[in-house]
């Protein structure tokens, strides 16, 4: 494993610990370079994902699933939310086991949305939409208003 402070290539496991949800392996290591300690997280993948992003006029852009990125994005829209980073980390594990498992290695952005879309609604109706209005492009306030009162209909907190 490649140090993150000076680049050297050999590194000494200290430690290791399954995570909080039990899906990774957090390992401490420290480098035989320079001494630094730093830590990473050992993730079992089934197979290769490759997103597909619509680009217009039918275009089609292809991109590896990136789990941080997702990560990212859930959240910024559970930002200043009463909402766990356990809570966080185990909807974007079971949304990646989902994708793993449908058996197509290519899966469409939309696919990924509606998937965090579904798994937001049952935590917290803020974050819901918050990434709603990203994912679905919300350009006026009325679109808001809309969503959210969908939202308060189907009862949600």
């Amino acid at each position: 494993m490649r140090c993150p402070f000076c680049g050297h290539e050999d590194s000494q496991v200290k430690d290791s610990r399954p995570t909080e949800d039990g899906a990774a392996i957090r390992r401490r290591r420290q480098c035989e370079g320079c001494a630094a300690r730093f830590t990473t997280f050992e993730r079992i993948q089934l197979r290769e994902l490759v997103v597909l992003k619509s680009e217009g006029a039918d275009g089609v852009r292809r991109e590896p699933f990136e789990r941080e990125k997702l990560l990212r994005s859930i959240e910024i829209a559970a930002r200043k939310r009463p909402i766990e980073v356990v809570q966080i980390e185990r909807l974007v594990s079971g949304i990646q086991r989902q994708l793993e498992t449908l058996g197509d290695a290519e899966v469409s952005s939309k696919k990924i949305g509606e998937l965090v879309m579904e798994g937001l609604k049952g935590l917290d109706s803020v974050a819901y939409i918050r990434f709603a209005s990203v994912y679905r492009d919300f350009s006026e306030a009325r679109d808001f208003e809309e969503f959210a009162g969908n939202v308060s209909e189907m009862g949600k907190p």
